[in-house]
């Protein structure tokens, strides 16, 4: 069985034994390179799949908080509207419309405000009582003034007089 081929020997034997050493050396190391490759993708997997479960919950835990956020606010705003109405129960002097605000503070800061202006239109309606106001009692009664009037109008007001 003779295909042309002719059977190395000596030193090309030992060339190709030590190419076919290095060559299986190779094999071995990229085999091993395999193996580790594999097991870092699948740590790697794992890694990425523990990230994702992180992800998952952090994103439910801000749902959570969003939606006890949102109840907070809630009762806030609901806990300003009772202050107020009770604020406008308790001081009738201050007109309703004055108080305002979307939290404690800003109706409080509203009620203030609302006092110096009713403070300062009480003040200012007491001095405008004060100036218009005349000597207790009525003027004394006079006669009225017949010297400017010609004698037929003295006539005429002393028969009214005496009819009337």
């Amino acid at each position: 069985m003779d295909d042309g081929r002719t059977v190395p020997e000596g030193e090309e034997l030992a060339a190709l034994q030590e190419q076919l050493a290095d060559a299986r050396a190779e094999v071995e190391r990229l085999q091993r390179d395999a193996a580790n490759a594999v097991a870092e993708a699948a740590f790697l997997r794992d890694d990425v799949r523990a990230s994702h479960d992180a992800v998952a919950a952090a994103a439910a835990e801000a749902a959570t908080l969003r939606e006890q956020i949102d109840a907070s606010t809630q009762r806030a705003q609901t806990a300003a509207e009772r202050y107020r109405d009770l604020v406008v129960r308790t001081e009738p002097a201050l007109p309703a419309d004055l108080i305002a605000g979307s939290d404690i503070d800003a109706i409080d800061a509203s009620v203030t405000a609302a006092r110096e202006i009713v403070g300062r239109v009480r003040s200012h309606i007491e001095s405008q009582a004060q100036a218009g106001r005349g000597p207790a009692g009525a003027p004394p009664r006079s006669a009225p003034d017949l010297s400017a009037l010609t004698p037929e109008q003295k006539i005429r007001h002393g028969l009214a007089v005496r009819s009337g």
